[in-house]
């Protein structure tokens, strides 16, 4: 009697299981094609608005001289080519700037700096500073850059305050990509006497950059359209020569805002064609460090 008590007992705790797994295996089907509709909205919505900026701003953006001639106060005449060199300028100095500090932040956060309380309140900070507008960074940028450094509303200044603004979330992606590196590949490169900087540099920094290009990639495109740090800063809406380094610059989100705000009908069909340029620009930029971070993956 025993032995068919038990065997019952394990047929049903079973089925129970059985059940529990199909339970799960439902659940997981509905979260799954809520989150499957949450993506297709976002994609829908997303190509609405590609398709009504592309329908308004398609045609200026065709027209000859709109790349390459200077702005115009007649809504169908000139061009944006000072706001495009401005832009260019402006991201080039922000990678150059921004990346090795936060890189470099990011590898002494995770492989040198101790355990400690004042380590810890720099993370808490760092993580804060993500989240913080970028009018902040604008604000403080004109106070450092403009005022106390002396370069006034150049572009350097704007560049130094967006390269502030891509600092946190290069040192916090960089952070996460190091810390994802498994700690055997150190362990193994010591073992063979390696030095921790050779280990850092020969196997660490490789293992990791598809991880921190990805965070250069969002904090670059983030500060290519941010346009209320630059209205801070001191860039302008009009220009009739490339901006300089230490000059007054354009840039285009502040191309698109001057266009959206001047009540001619026809600077709404320029500020969608700049809008559609200033698409293309990131998509150039990102499909450069998509690029490299593939290589690497590859290569790794």
């Amino acid at each position: 009697m025993s032995t068919s008590y038990q065997s019952d007992d394990f047929f049903d705790s079973g089925a129970e299981f059985t059940d529990n797994i199909e339970k799960r295996e439902s659940l997981g089907k509905v979260f799954e094609i809520l989150f499957l509709m949450g993506l297709l909205i976002g994609l829908f919505i997303l190509a609405l608005l590609v398709f009504d900026i592309c329908q308004d701003g398609l045609a200026r953006f065709l027209t000859p001289g709109f790349l390459t001639e200077t702005p115009s106060r007649f809504p169908d005449e000139g061009g944006i080519r000072p706001a495009i060199m401005g832009s260019i300028l402006l991201a080039i100095i922000v990678m150059l700037v921004a990346v090795p500090i936060g890189v470099g932040a990011a590898l002494y956060l995770e492989e040198y700096a101790p355990k400690a309380w004042w380590t810890a309140i720099i993370e808490i900070n760092i993580s804060n500073l993500a989240g913080v507008p970028s009018i902040v960074y604008g604000l403080l940028g004109l106070g450092v850059f403009n005022y106390l450094l002396g370069f006034g509303p150049a572009l350097i200044s704007g560049a130094l305050t967006l390269s502030l603004l891509s600092l946190p979330v290069i040192i916090v992606t960089s952070r996460e990509a190091i810390r994802a590196v498994p700690d055997s590949l150190r362990q193994a490169s010591y073992g063979l006497g390696v030095t921790k900087w050779q280990t850092i540099y020969h196997h660490v920094i490789p293992y990791a950059i598809p991880g921190i290009l990805t965070g250069v990639i969002i904090s670059v495109s983030r500060a290519v359209g941010d346009a209320a740090c630059l209205l801070v800063v001191g860039a302008v809406s009009f220009l009739t020569f490339n901006p300089g380094l230490f000059q007054r610059f354009m840039a285009l989100p502040i191309q698109i805002f001057s266009y959206l705000s001047r009540p001619e009908p026809g600077f709404a069909n320029s500020s969608a064609a700049t809008i559609i340029v200033m698409m293309l620009l990131i998509l150039v930029l990102n499909g450069i460090a998509i690029y490299v971070r593939q290589r690497f993956s590859i290569s790794r």
